[in-house]
């Protein structure tokens, strides 16, 4: 088993910028490729970004295209969530999930993450 704990979400202006952290904990021998999701109020949970086991591909949805960067540290198994230039669309609960073990590469669909996290709340004003 793995263990996901998301921090880092706060209330912040719009144009501002706020930076999640997501710690794996349980089976870390093993690396994973990892995503951040979101979901706001009344909506379907949506992906954002994805990162691979070494780091070395990265994937985003065009929304925060530009303005996100995920990254990692792969020997403190953190994953990270750069996010400028902040919009209130950004405004949701995010989710960081890992994929199995085996699988290097990103992926952008909830059914390729089997370990999920209990989320932070990120708010954006206007």
């Amino acid at each position: 088993q793995v263990q996901l704990v998301e921090s880092g979400g706060e209330l912040v202006q719009a144009g501002g910028s706020l930076r999640l952290s997501c710690a794996a904990s349980g089976r870390t021998r093993s690396t994973y490729a990892m995503g951040w999701f979101r979901q706001a109020h009344g909506k379907e949970r949506e992906f954002v970004a994805a990162i691979s086991r070494r780091g070395e591909s990265t994937y985003y949805t065009d929304s925060v295209k530009g303005r996100f960067t995920i990254s990692r540290d792969v020997d403190e198994m953190t994953v990270y969530l750069q996010m400028d230039s902040l919009k209130p669309e950004d405004t949701a609960v995010y989710v960081c999930a890992a994929r199995e073990s085996f699988y290097s590469g990103v992926g952008i669909y909830e059914n390729h993450y089997i370990y999920w996290g209990q989320g932070t709340q990120v708010t954006v004003s206007s």
